[in-house]
């Protein structure tokens, strides 16, 4: 119950922040702080409350070591759909990110938006909600659901609230996702029918799904059904192409959103539904996933490089940084998968900061393009030091969560393909010069700004800067003491490799 209170707290806060704006238009703001306050204090005081006889045993006597909390209720009982939620490792670790970088986006908007701030801090909420969803939905149809119940306020951030061209990237983001989620939907009503012919009974829970005997094409064409959907949302090479658009004319809040979570439940996807529910399907596609990985990390950094726009060059280094989570992922064993968990997190973390230090530019000179900035550091030294900071945390930097995550994923991927390990490095040197390419052209050198605009420039003032400290504290955290994040991933994971064995022939076949 626990966990269905703290997506009705999203859910209705984001209804009252809506109403609010009649009465105050800073209204809004400060009661999407304080939802999204009191949506982590219901996680905190769930998980302290937890007993032993909290623990729920999953259906047909699973083992639940690896789950926190499992609430299930009857929906549709006559075609077996449940609300169904629960929360393991792994969903903790990702509903807290979703939440901490949902402050960090309010905070990014404070001083952004104008017009109809009710209505914007309710989709911002909202889209929290979906996404909590479905990082806890263990009903399929459940997490169909709010997998496009994050689409469709997503869509508004951008239509309503983006930049110069915001129809066309928001309609180009909606077809994409709509599309390859129907995929997905088509897959899972065929999984739970294959279920009825198997079990006798209609269930779309993910346990009963599991381990059904599927004829092996069919297992293969629903496993794309669902890959599809998750590579499209994660975004992985080549059906990408909807992200710089989204990105570049999404306000900073709806591109921190983007880049620090949504993004993620792509990934999220995959190690839960895709690679469980079709193991020998994914493992023989595996060598064909982790191809597509690494020709994402080459090429999304190549791409970057080119760009002279802000958010199009951090838009290109997350398909580049995302190709790395595709990689671990299907590498299939303890070190890669931990190194996925990792990046996902780490990645959130330093390219939300990215994203708001791109809105902070643009909020401050009204353009983008960093052939018409240079030499901002002496004009704001504190927004130079943060831009520093987060740029060689997405370059890998020893002593930060990014650097611990990739490592993890190349150690892990060496076992399985020393090949596509060497491939994917290349990508760690590309991430150092279009990184460091950037800082030249916009804190260094000579400033290609009028001297009327600098001197009207305003560096990060103290909410700005809070929110960029607790940012670098948390890649610090990640870096130097990754520990808990590995011991609360752990379990899960053992659970996952325990459904998905790699045969021989196929390990070989990865090669």
């Amino acid at each position: 119950m626990s966990l269905a209170l703290l997506l009705g707290i999203l859910l209705a806060g984001g209804l009252v922040a809506w109403l609010s704006e009649r009465w105050h238009k800073d209204l809004p703001r400060w009661l999407s702080l304080v939802t999204i306050g009191l949506a982590l204090l219901q996680l905190v005081s769930s998980l302290n409350v937890l007993a032993p006889d909290s623990f729920t045993l999953v259906p047909d006597g699973r083992d639940a070591s690896s789950w926190l909390i499992h609430y299930q209720l009857a929906w549709i009982p006559r075609f077996g759909i449940s609300f169904e939620l629960a929360m393991d490792g792994l969903s903790l670790l990702l509903v807290l990110l979703t939440l901490l970088l949902g402050l960090v986006a309010v905070a990014s908007s404070w001083t952004e938006i104008d017009f109809k701030p009710g209505f914007f801090q309710a989709n911002l909420l909202w889209t929290l909600a979906g996404v909590c969803g479905v990082f806890l939905a263990l009903d399929l149809l459940l997490f169909f659901l709010f997998w496009e119940v994050m689409l469709i306020p997503m869509y508004l951030l951008i239509a309503i609230w983006g930049h110069e061209n915001k129809a066309y990237a928001a309609m180009k983001f909606f077809i994409f996702t709509q599309v390859s989620g129907l995929l997905m939907l088509l897959s899972i009503i065929t999984l739970a029918w294959q279920g009825y012919v198997h079990n006798g009974y209609y269930s779309f829970s993910y346990f009963d799904l599991l381990a059904l005997p599927l004829d092996s094409t069919l297992a293969y064409c629903l496993m794309l059904g669902f890959f599809i959907a998750f590579v499209v949302k994660l975004p992985a090479f080549p059906v990408h192409t909807w992200l710089p658009d989204a990105h570049t004319q999404a306000p900073t809040a709806g591109s921190v959103l983007l880049a620090g979570i949504l993004l993620k439940t792509g990934a999220y996807g995959l190690m839960r539904f895709s690679i469980p529910l079709f193991p020998e399907a994914s493992m023989q596609f595996a060598h064909i996933a982790m191809s597509l990985g690494a020709a994402g990390v080459i090429y999304g950094a190549v791409l970057a490089f080119a760009q002279s726009d802000f958010k199009r060059l951090v838009a290109y280094s997350s398909v580049s940084h995302m190709g790395f989570v595709l990689l671990g992922l299907y590498a299939w064993n303890s070190l890669a998968m931990q190194g996925a968990v990792m990046q996902m997190l780490a990645h959130g973390v330093s390219t939300a900061a990215l994203f708001m230090m791109a809105g902070a530019l643009q909020q401050r000179l009204h353009t983008r393009n960093m052939f018409k900035m240079g030499g901002l550091w002496y004009y704001m030294p504190r927004m130079g030091a943060c831009a520093l900071f987060f740029a060689v945390a997405s370059l890998g930097l020893p002593g930060l969560g990014n650097f611990v995550a990739e490592f993890l994923i190349l150690v892990g991927l060496f076992a399985v393909s020393p090949v596509m390990t060497a491939i994917a490095t290349l990508g760690l040197i590309t991430a150092a010069v279009y990184s460091l390419w950037m800082m030249q052209q916009t804190f260094q050198g000579k400033t290609q700004l009028a001297t009327k605009t600098t001197a009207s420039l305003q560096d990060f003032g103290g909410r700005e800067m809070f929110t960029m400290a607790a940012m670098m504290l948390a890649l610090l955290w990640l870096g130097l003491y990754p520990q808990p994040v590995l011991d609360l991933a752990q379990p899960v994971i053992d659970s996952l490799q325990a459904l998905v064995t790699i045969s021989p022939q196929i390990a070989e076949a990865s090669l």
